[in-house]
């Protein structure tokens, strides 16, 4: 099967115009014959970590009707949102989504990254779901700095690891070219980074969103500029 690892560049804030901006990549990327697209941490509403904490309005669930376009289109999809909770806290966590729209898991983030732990609650799960029959795992941005969670995945027997993420200019360049090749080195797993470009809160994304091979060869890569998805076709094990 085809996958697609999307970047996007948010609007602050805004939910129904990132979900517009993602329904038109998740349309790019089924032209294209994807028949899953990943979307990058926090899509929905930028790295807004200050006005997230301060605006429930900006949580979301997996029945939230502002997710209806791209649950309407036509292609499994994995949207990293701040997802609510019962607790005065949200949480840092991708919804899956089949091309029917129906919800297949979701996975909260378990390794907060600095200013994060003041505002989102951790998750303490990890994170699979079958398509295609492949079987795939997940990792939220600073959950791919921790071998165990893509170990984990592999010894369950996944084929692909998805990750929703945010790497910015400069040194966010340097950990996004030694992190995910590495993890696909390491644990023989399809690795899948979806990336903000361009402003991101606080920081600037660097693009480059990129699926490798297990053993860590680049398959297919985003440029460092441009709302786009970079696809590949991805195989059982054996094949």
């Amino acid at each position: 099967m085809k996958i697609a690892a999307a970047q996007m560049t948010c609007v602050p804030a805004d939910i129904p115009a990132n979900v517009a901006r993602a329904a038109s990549l998740a349309e790019r990327a089924r032209q294209e014959g994807a028949e899953l697209v990943v979307f990058p941490e926090l899509a929905l509403t930028g790295y807004e970590l200050d006005t997230l904490a301060g605006d429930p309005g900006l949580w979301t669930d997996a029945d939230d009707p502002r997710l209806d376009p791209i649950r309407s289109s036509g292609i499994a999809t994995v949207v990293n949102v701040a997802l609510r909770t019962a607790g005065p806290r949200p949480l840092i966590a991708s919804l899956v989504f089949d091309a029917a729209g129906a919800p297949l898991t979701a996975y909260a983030k378990q390794h907060l990254y600095g200013q994060e732990a003041d505002h989102f609650g951790a998750g303490g799960e990890d994170g699979r779901f079958e398509l295609g029959g492949l079987r795939f795992c997940l990792a939220v941005c600073y959950d791919n700095h921790f071998p165990d969670l893509a170990g984990r995945g592999a010894a369950d027997g996944c084929r692909v690891h998805l990750a929703s993420s945010l790497h910015g200019t400069g040194g966010g360049m340097r950990e996004r070219a030694t992190t995910y090749p590495g993890i696909a080195r390491d644990h023989g797993m399809y690795v899948v980074l979806a990336n903000h470009v361009g402003p991101a809160g606080p920081w600037t994304g660097c693009g480059g969103a990129a699926v490798w091979a297990p053993g860590g060869a680049l398959l297919a890569e985003a440029d460092d500029r441009t709302p786009s998805v970079a696809v590949a076709d991805v195989a059982p094990a054996g094949r």
